[in-house]
Order: C-alpha cells, then structure tokens, then sequence
C-alpha cells in the first residue's frame, strides 16, 4: 500500500481548470493525451465563490465527480478532483503552486466580446503561476504526440528559461523544436538574439532533440508566429510571458495574449518568467 502511495506522489500532476463547459472538455482531452505520454494524473480543479452555501457546493461537487467519472471512462486516465473557494484570477495560480503541479491544461473561448476591452482572461490567470500553461481552444486533432514544436526567439534573456520545457517536450513527445528567430538590423538586439539562439541549440543537441532554424522578420512577431505555425501544422507554440505585465498589456494587446487567441486554434504553453518546469531538470544534459 505504501509503495502504490509512493508512485501515486511520483506521478507528474496535470491541473484542468474546469467550469463544466466544452472548453474544460477539450482542456480534459489535451490532458488526457499528455497524461498517457508521462503517466501522469489530472487534477480537475473548479473554483466556487467564497461565500458558496452548502447545499451549492455539493452540487458543484457532484458535477465535477460525475465529469471525472466520464473522464475516466473515456479516457482511461487517473483523474483526482479539487473545489476550492476564490478568484479564478488567483485561486488557480495558488493551487498549483500550493500543490506542486507541473503543468495545467486551460480551455479558453479567446477573445471575444469585452475582452476585447478589458484584456484576455486566459493571460490573467497564467500570470501568476510558476508552472507551464497550456492553453487550448479545441479538441486534440488526434491522440498522438505532440510533433512539431514552434519555439521563438529573440532577444529577451528571459527566452533561455521556456527551453527547459522544449526539452521536456522533446524527450517526452519525440517532437521537432522548430526554432523561429527574430531577425533584426539592430546590432546589439541581434547580438542578444544569437546569445540566446546559440544557448538554444546548445541544449537541444545535448538532449537529442530534433530542431530546425527559421527566420522572421522584426515586427509584427505575434502574427508571424502564427502563420508559421500554420504554414508547418504544428502541434503548439511556446512562448514566455511578459515579463512585469502591466494594465496596459492587458488594454493594448500582449503580443502572447493575441497568440493565445489565434484563430486558426493552435495550442499555446505559456511560460512565466522565472518559472520552472518541476523536475524538469532531471532532463537537461542529456
């Protein structure tokens, strides 16, 4: 018994936040296909008010149970549930922390409406958290692999820190990381450009990962990504946050919260700054 507990502890922890619509269910299948790659558990985690009466949250409470029934059955994955009172804008950032998960898998509508306005409810709830989110607005095209990989680069030191999750992904997914560089005229940002490039390529070819070298144009880098993502097929983008995000991100547009968004309905990791992929380390070098 103590052994099962053991392997139970040791499994990697995907987090599904769920508001019982077709996004969480396409947020579950994501999961669900990642969870067969790594033998990990899901954890569905639905947010109530902090003043929810009794009788409500047990009614919340059957319906995420009857959801992990059904996601059992259909996916035959281990699924644990979670209620928890707060704002979805940090309740979700908290539990993970708390609870030591290692990536969550977020279904999201994009943006329409008034957030349009007031900045995408995707971007404000992967802000806080210091694990990987995956953001999805559809169903998995399959149940295979993630196979290729697009993987900007640019600039901003903080670049080196996503890399750690391209090799997860990489040893995990057997996937090909096709790197996007931002070309620029500037001598200094395209020094800083091929630091981060060349540390890059470092990592991937000390793991055995597969990678090819793309170039893009400075400017308009959240629709080029785009549309190299479409032009390869590719299976997810991963990029990094703003670092410091400000209400003026959000108001303006982020150029992560307009990939994010995509219509052509792409699955995007999203990485904090100075956020860690838990245990990934165990990875790198090979």
């Amino acid at each position: 018994m103590d052994k099962e507990k053991d392997t139970v502890k040791e499994k990697e922890i995907i987090v599904v936040p769920w508001d019982f619509t077709v996004k969480a269910d396409h947020a579950l299948a994501h999961a669900a296909k990642i969870s067969k790659m790594i033998n990990g558990r899901i954890d569905l985690l639905h947010v109530v008010d902090r003043n929810v009466k009794t009788g409500e949250y047990k009614k919340k409470e059957s319906k995420l149970n009857q959801a992990a029934l059904k996601g059992r059955e259909m996916y035959d994955v281990e699924i644990n549930i979670a209620l928890i009172p707060g704002n979805i804008f940090s309740a979700i950032a908290e539990f993970v922390n708390e609870h030591d998960a290692n990536l969550v898998v977020m279904g999201t509508h994009g943006m329409k409406g008034m957030q349009k306005l007031t900045g995408s409810w995707a971007l404000k709830v992967i802000v806080g958290s210091k694990v990987p989110f995956i953001v999805v607005q559809d169903m998995p095209k399959d149940m295979d692999k993630y196979q290729n990989i697009v993987f900007p680069v640019d600039f901003r030191s903080e670049n080196k820190e996503k890399l750690k999750m391209a090799i997860f992904m990489g040893k995990y997914f057997d996937s090909k990381i096709h790197i996007l560089k931002t070309v620029t005229s500037d001598k200094s940002l395209l020094k800083k450009t091929n630091i981060n490039l060349n540390f890059a390529i470092k990592y991937l070819i000390q793991n055995n990962i597969e990678y090819e070298m793309h170039e893009m144009k400075r400017g308009a880098m959240a629709q080029q990504t785009i549309e190299f993502a479409n032009k390869i097929e590719a299976d997810i983008i991963l990029i990094m946050t703003t670092k410091n995000i400000t209400m003026a991100d959000y108001m303006l547009g982020a150029q992560e919260q307009q990939i994010i968004a995509n219509s052509s309905k792409i699955p995007v990791c999203c990485i904090n700054p100075r956020a860690s992929f838990a245990k990934v380390s165990q990875f790198m070098y090979g």
